[in-house]
């Protein structure tokens, strides 16, 4: 058996977290029963058994089941205690994965009404992010998303309190939700102000439909990076447009299985994407209800797909050229993702 070396050692940057879904399921369970709220069976029974929930959100039905569920976690988010908690518990599973910056994507408006308005949601979740990144030493930002299932005008909205704080930690603006609901360019006017105002665009797409939501979200959001992606993969002359352009995909492999997109890990184009160029930034997405936090997404690429410890060393760079920390950072965890390398392979495969 061949020998290689632990992928929780090998620095990283996580570019695909979703607030709610980062949480510890222990997290959720004890702050459901402190406030009374009643989860669905499934949802507890899941995060009692540490199994995963049975979700394919391949057809609407099935992402509104997964909706109700990621709903249910995140209305156990009462106060700001709760949400530095989160952040807390989040940084340090990340840590422990060999993340060294986290950029966790939120939507504030879904916090706003027990947290007394969008403003002090955003702040609250700002200065938890700081904090944290202070007391544990994991580089952390924040990316902004909007809802494609509500109005453009609120992502406008969004798209200007994003810009108001970035110079307290929003690095980039987002789009999650439903793909196949609300088209790109509808929201094109708010991440025109995002990226105006020094924000880089990183909009889903590619997962629950094709090729066309990923060419989509680059003409009409100039998006610099994709949250998935892995659609790309159907389609040749949009490998090398994103290869090209130095697009980074957010591919998060469980994500991907979980709900459907693909049957099984070794269905997910990673090879594809990986030897036609695309840059990729490996996600955990939501592992409160995908069961896997990041390093497992490295260790799919190694026991599903093949990758060698020298390839998944330069995954792991891509992630952190794709991310928006600071030139001296990349630097750093450049030079320890070679050091890493440079070690001798430990256990065995």
């Amino acid at each position: 058996m061949e020998r290689v070396r632990d992928l929780s050692e090998l620095p990283k940057a996580h570019l695909h977290l979703h607030f709610t879904g980062s949480m510890r399921p222990g997290t959720v369970l004890e702050l459901a029963d402190k406030y009374g709220v009643r989860l669905p069976d499934t949802l507890r029974d899941s995060l009692v058994s540490g199994d995963p929930p049975r979700l394919r959100a391949t057809d609407e039905r099935g992402w509104f089941r997964f909706q109700r569920l990621y709903d249910a976690a995140r209305s156990c988010l009462r106060t700001p205690e709760d949400i530095r908690r989160l952040v807390r518990e989040a940084a340090e599973e990340d840590l422990k994965d060999g993340s060294r910056w986290l950029e966790i994507q939120v939507d504030p408006t879904s916090y706003a009404p027990r947290l007394g308005g969008l403003i002090p949601a955003l702040e609250v979740i700002l200065d938890a992010v700081d904090t944290t990144s202070r007391e544990t030493g994991l580089g952390m930002r924040v990316l902004v998303a909007a809802n494609r299932m509500k109005h453009p005008l609120d992502a406008r909205t969004l798209a200007r309190l994003a810009v108001r704080y970035a110079d307290r930690g929003v690095v980039g603006f987002g789009l999650s939700n439903d793909e196949r609901r609300g088209l790109a360019r509808d929201f094109d006017r708010a991440f025109h102000i995002a990226r105006e105002g020094g924000l880089l665009s990183a909009p889903h797409g590619g997962e629950l439909t094709g090729p066309a939501s990923v060419r989509d979200c680059l003409d009409d959001l100039h998006a610099s990076r994709i949250g998935h992606g892995v659609r790309a993969a159907e389609d040749p002359r949009l490998l090398k447009r994103l290869a090209d352009r130095g697009v980074t995909c957010e591919v998060c492999p469980a994500s991907n299985v979980a709900l459907g997109v693909y049957e099984k890990p070794q269905d997910v184009p990673l090879r594809t994407l990986f030897e036609a160029g695309v840059p990729m930034a490996l996600g955990a997405d939501d592992p409160l209800l995908f069961g896997s936090r990041l390093a497992a997404q490295y260790e799919i690429a190694r026991n599903a797909h093949g990758f060698t410890d020298a390839e998944l060393a330069e995954l792991a760079r891509q992630s952190v050229r794709g991310s928006a920390a600071p030139e001296e950072v990349k630097a750093r965890l450049l030079a320890g993702v070679d050091d890493w390398l440079a070690r001798p392979a430990g256990r065995t495969a």
